[in-house]
């Protein structure tokens, strides 16, 4: 895994409803290293306090590999690295292959795989339909945020070096199917309801599922 393309949001405006609205997920590609502390990424524009940001959510990440899939459904969007309004784009980065709670260095960072994307209605709004939230959340690969256990700066082509992984887990891609599902594995479920790495509040939430 090594990053690609560094991203970087400013505050933008937007109509919802009648309402105006701000959104940071119009993100670009910067030349220049981004500082990630334990709550957010420097200088990125974090409109909703309430839903993204903070120690569970503090950077997004998402994987170049997947950009072929959409740019093939959206061949009409303005494509760039950070479409999907990810901090990094990241090659060689495979959801089936990267476990919850799982612990890389990277650049001066460290940091801990956390919790799953919530695709909203400010990612449908950029792409031009809502329907691609249902798309989305079917193709399976929704990328995903870490918690930043050490503070510092990354920059392209620094690699995500593997410092330790939890004895028991569940695969990112696992996670992101397990909660958008209707008939939930309960084994997986008791592996995350049991997880530090994601929120008490979501832990809680899908251990309502438990049998």
């Amino acid at each position: 895994m090594k990053i690609i393309s560094t991203n970087i949001g400013k505050p933008t405006k937007f109509i919802w409803n009648g309402k105006e609205e701000t959104t940071g997920i119009y993100k670009k590609p910067t030349d220049k290293p981004i500082y990630l502390t334990k709550n957010d990424v420097i200088n990125d524009e974090v409109s909703n306090r309430l839903n993204h940001g903070g120690y569970y959510k503090a950077c997004y990440l998402f994987s170049s590999e997947q950009y072929p899939y959409w740019k093939n459904l959206y061949p009409n969007l303005d494509w760039s690295w950070g479409m999907f309004g990810e901090n990094l784009t990241v090659a060689n980065f495979d959801e089936r292959n990267v476990y919850l709670g799982d612990i890389y260095k990277v650049g001066e960072t460290i940091v801990q795989v956390s919790q799953y994307r919530e695709p909203c209605y400010k990612f449908g709004y950029k792409f031009g339909t809502q329907k691609v939230l249902k798309q989305f959340i079917k193709h399976g690969f929704g990328g995903t945020y870490l918690s930043i256990l050490e503070e510092g700066y990354v920059n392209i082509n620094d690699e995500f070096l593997l410092i330790e992984r939890p004895k028991v887990s569940l695969t990112v891609s696992e996670l992101f199917y397990l909660v958008h599902t209707k008939e939930k594995d309960q084994n997986l479920l008791k592996i995350v309801v049991n997880s530090k790495a994601i929120p008490p509040k979501k832990r809680m939430l899908l251990s309502k599922y438990i049998k």
